[in-house]
């Protein structure tokens, strides 16, 4: 494939996530030229690819948001200034030359001045399921990816893990799906207790069950059929196994998540953390980072957190390719670049 030499830009984020796509709209906003390269196919990272219609709390300035309302706001935000976003584009190198880096990826080549990376969790995918029974029926089933609840209305779904997702779809989906089912290999959940309460509460009220030390033991499909209806499930404890209805199965079992050749770009880092200074620094000068790829000490993992992160990162690459400017912005509200007076 051929490879296309990009145009310069100051800034090159890489992830398109929240942190992401704040940190170009944040760059467009001191004056400078940004974009965005990330492997997904669409803006929003994680919000997009895994939690669209989820709730959050937690963002200041709403008092909740589904995921997918929140990357459409950020996105427009960012627009204001026209950067583009690269998208379904693996990193796969770094070069350096006269005196600006050039990004790699499989199908082009983007010059740049100064890197932020806000990878987020770097490259992600769900982990699977191991039995190999469920291999064939992976998009005819089973689906670790919900993107639209009300796919799974009047079903019989069965959703696996024991974590936050498992709990959450469980309880966004009890009152649409004809019956809900968590199956979890032991009776310790790592989700929060208000949520694992509230699952609790519809399971007293027979909208739906709460199966602990089971597993996935096979899965029943009449001849000639596209679905699935029975699942053998087995009792870890007690060694035996039962068949129940489903005709769904969201394995919620965490992901399996690598940041791939950054790892060998000299940079600080803590397992496949980036270990950063309080200036956003990676270690290696014009690289800076933002966001939950990050660590140091009091590191919180919130939306909240990266978006303050990615203003510090950008203030700081605009100081570090233009000594004269200040790291400072100012107030948004007095910048010309918004119409408003100029300090």
């Amino acid at each position: 494939m051929e490879s296309t030499e990009h145009e310069i830009r100051d800034i090159t984020v890489i992830g398109g996530g929240p942190t992401g796509i704040f940190a170009s709209f944040y760059a467009g906003m001191r004056g400078v030229t940004a974009q965005i390269v990330d492997a997904l196919p669409e803006l929003g990272g994680q919000l997009t690819a895994l939690y669209p219609e989820k709730y959050i709390f937690d963002v200041a300035g709403f008092p909740q948001v589904l995921a997918k309302d929140l990357v459409k706001s950020l996105t427009e935000q960012a627009a204001r200034f026209g950067a583009p976003a690269h998208l379904a584009q693996r990193v796969t190198d770094l070069e350096e030359g006269d005196g600006h880096f050039i990004l790699v990826t499989e199908k082009g080549r983007y010059p740049t001045r100064a890197i932020v990376i806000a990878a987020g969790i770097g490259a992600f995918s769900p982990r699977r399921l191991p039995q190999t029974c469920a291999g064939p029926w992976y998009g005819r089933g089973i689906f670790d990816v919900v993107t639209n609840p009300d796919d799974y209305r009047g079903q019989r779904v069965v959703v696996i893990g024991g974590g936050d997702s498992a709990f959450d779809w469980g309880t966004q989906l009890v009152d649409r799906a004809a019956h809900v089912t968590i199956m979890h290999r032991s009776d310790r959940f790592r989700a929060h207790g208000a949520t694992v309460a509230e699952f609790e509460r519809a399971v007293e009220a027979g909208k739906a069950s709460l199966l602990t030390f089971h597993e996935l033991q096979d899965i029943r499909c009449p001849d000639g059929s596209e679905r699935f209806t029975h699942l053998v499930l087995k009792d870890i404890k007690g060694k035996t196994t039962r068949e129940i209805e489903a005709n769904v199965v969201l394995p919620m079992l965490g992901f399996v998540s690598d940041i791939g050749p950054l790892a060998h770009w000299g940079l600080t880092l803590q397992k496949d953390e980036i270990v950063v200074t309080q200036q956003m620094e990676t270690g290696r000068p014009g690289i800076y980072a933002a966001g939950d790829v990050t660590t140091y000490p009091g590191k919180l993992k919130l939306i909240a957190s990266g978006f303050s992160e990615a203003a510090v990162a950008v203030n700081q690459a605009v100081h570090w390719i233009y000594p004269e400017k200040k790291i400072a912005p100012g107030h948004s509200s007095n910048m010309a670049v918004f119409g408003q007076r100029d300090d």
